[in-house]
């Protein structure tokens, strides 16, 4: 068959794969069974030549990556959970009064822009607030980027080690490392079998826990260029360029994924798979790979494939 680009995420209980021009939610439910959701998907990159443009492409990839983990976490939370025993709030109960059945989808809107306003604040603002405070002793605006840059950095570390740390998470990861292990072993052109998978690596270069450190680093590159002492500026800079530093950080590793056994690239890819080794992901179990397998299989059988 031909090479199909497939890429992933981690779930609840589960993994999604996502090729060309479907995606497919596995989640191993409460029962023990699989269930596999396939869907079809529409890319803006598909709509015009100026969003495959390089570093725009990163931006529509980032915002759509956004939007689809977030619409899959909230299927496999509601797939294996018990939401049907579970009470609505009020504010959820208002909401399905008003808006009936696009109460979904301003649920899943209002979730995705909380938990972009939330990393926005803890990632980018909180490290640029904090280095202010070394202003008085520190008067240049560029050494106070590079101890922002720092603070950044520590911030992320110790964030990835805090989640992993947590039980539910640390099942979460397994499913990430039964997603990698999947991905390596379809990209190695080997069948898709337990046995298979189960040798192969669970880090890969492309992980969006790869993406992430680039675009500390990024960050830090780009905040350079701008010195000014106001803070209130300082603070809107950093909030308008995170898309910028998001299409840059997809550059960088898009070409390292297209050029895997070059130095350079090695050298680019190191910290990624080193936070994928120590923090985000685990080794799976057999019956979590075997939901990778079927999240793949469930891309490979919509995009016309045989596996």
């Amino acid at each position: 068959m031909g090479r199909i680009d497939i890429g992933g995420q981690a779930v609840i209980e589960g993994v999604m794969m996502k090729g060309p021009t479907h995606y497919a939610v596995a989640v191993r439910k409460s029962d023990d069974t699989i269930d596999v959701d396939v869907k079809r998907t529409n890319s803006l990159l598909d709509k015009s030549k100026l969003f495959k443009l390089p570093i725009i492409r990163g931006m529509v990839v980032f915002v759509e990556s956004l939007v689809l983990g977030t619409k899959t976490l909230t299927y496999s939370a509601e797939l294996f959970g018990d939401e049907e025993l579970e009470e609505e709030s009020k504010f959820e109960l208002w909401l399905r009064e008003k808006l009936g059945e696009k109460t979904e989808k301003v649920l899943l809107a209002l979730t995705m822009c909380l938990s972009f306003a939330l990393a926005i604040t803890i990632f980018m603002l909180l490290p640029m607030w904090l280095s202010q405070l070394f202003r008085p002793l520190i008067p240049s605006s560029f050494a106070l980027n590079l101890i922002e840059g720092v603070f950044r950095i520590t911030i992320f570390l110790l964030y990835m080690k805090l989640v992993s740390n947590l039980n539910d998470i640390q099942r979460t990861f397994q499913y990430h490392g039964a997603e990698h292990k999947t991905i390596n072993c379809l990209e190695q052109d080997m069948d898709l079998t337990v046995e298979n998978v189960r040798e192969c690596t669970r880090l890969h270069k492309s992980c969006g826990t790869s993406f992430l450190f680039i675009v500390m680093v990024v960050s830090i590159l780009v905040f350079s260029v701008f010195t000014t002492t106001n803070l209130w500026i300082r603070t809107i800079v950093r909030i308008i360029m995170v898309p910028i530093i998001s299409g840059i950080s997809y550059e960088f590793i898009r070409w390292a994924r297209k050029n895997s056994n070059s130095s350079l690239s090695e050298l680019v890819s190191k910290p990624g798979m080193w936070l994928q080794k120590e923090f985000t992901t685990i080794e799976p179990d057999d019956k979590q790979i075997e939901v990778a397998i079927a999240a793949v299989q469930g891309v490979l059988n919509s995009e016309g494939s045989i596996s």
